[in-house]
């Protein structure tokens, strides 16, 4: 398992009719604030502020094509303009089984990436799909 410490993190919050949101600043948009996306929204901060990552090569829940259907990634990250990172994000709850895998596995054939990141906010598990390891830490950009 990968441990990070997340960064201090001044998020902006608003509440309209009873829900509360977040502004997302990679997306530039304000977004219902559910479990699964205060885990993404911290993830990414980690991944900007504390690896240095560049939001402008970072895409969130894009939209990608496994044969016939149609499936959104929660975090991509490109280098050399081709996709290097998959992160899939899950809320604090929801266990990091074998189910979560193979959803992360299935992007992967239509991306074919480098890194596979799973996470829950709490636990982080990684793999090299290159030299077929576990990551024990989050790659620099």
């Amino acid at each position: 398992m990968i441990r990070i410490a997340y960064p201090q993190n001044n998020f902006r919050f608003k509440e309209e009719d009873g829900k509360e949101f977040i502004f997302d600043e990679v997306r530039k948009q304000w977004l219902r604030l559910t479990p699964e996306e205060w885990v993404r929204q911290n993830f990414l901060q980690y991944l900007i502020q504390t690896k240095k990552y560049p939001a402008s090569l970072i895409a969130i829940e894009k939209e990608i094509a496994l044969g016939e259907l149609k499936r959104r990634c929660d975090i991509i990250i490109y280098k050399n303009e081709k996709p290097w990172m998959i992160i899939e994000c899950k809320e604090m709850n929801v266990s990091l089984n074998d189910k979560v895998v193979n959803q992360i596995l299935n992007y992967n054939q239509s991306l074919d990436v480098h890194y596979l990141i799973i996470t829950n906010g709490t636990e982080i598990f990684g793999f090299d799909t290159i030299t077929k390891t576990q990551l024990i830490f989050i790659p620099d950009y």
